[in-house]
């Protein structure tokens, strides 16, 4: 059996996920959840919802279904201890994504970021768009 890929998803791209089923960032986290593992921080675990559970998502899907989703999500993840910092990029807050998939040891990274897509490989770690990740293998 294959060890199971380690892998990052930003935040834009799981609150796609949970706002549009059936769209492409939906369909690579079904694939993820089937094929690998999440790596998240105490950072990157706290940010998701905080922006999932804004009130300008109200009319997309109710508040309980996000919650759920975010608690499932939270349920699958494994917690990466971020034993030390990482400041690449010019927006620090995509810092901690490099972070997570560094002391994880992650084989990729899903987003959506132009900016985080523009330092594809980092430290030997892929970082793909969702449309990519669902192309690869």
């Amino acid at each position: 059996m294959n060890e199971l890929e380690r892998l990052v998803f930003d935040i834009n791209v799981l609150v796609s996920s949970a706002l549009f089923p059936g769209s492409t960032p939906h369909r690579a986290l079904l694939k993820a959840r089937s094929e690998g593992v999440f790596l998240a921080s105490g950072e990157t675990l706290a940010e998701f919802p905080a922006v999932l559970l804004r009130e300008k998502f109200d009319s997309h899907i109710e508040r309980s279904l996000r919650e759920e989703i975010f608690d499932e999500y939270a349920r699958n993840c494994l917690l990466v201890e971020i034993a030390r910092p990482i400041h690449i990029c010019r927006d620090p807050r995509d810092d901690k994504f490099l972070e997570v998939a560094v002391h994880g040891l992650a084989n990729a990274i899903v987003t959506g970021d132009s900016e985080l897509l523009s330092l594809h490989p980092f430290c030997g770690i892929e970082i793909l768009t969702p449309a990519d990740y669902l192309a690869r293998k």
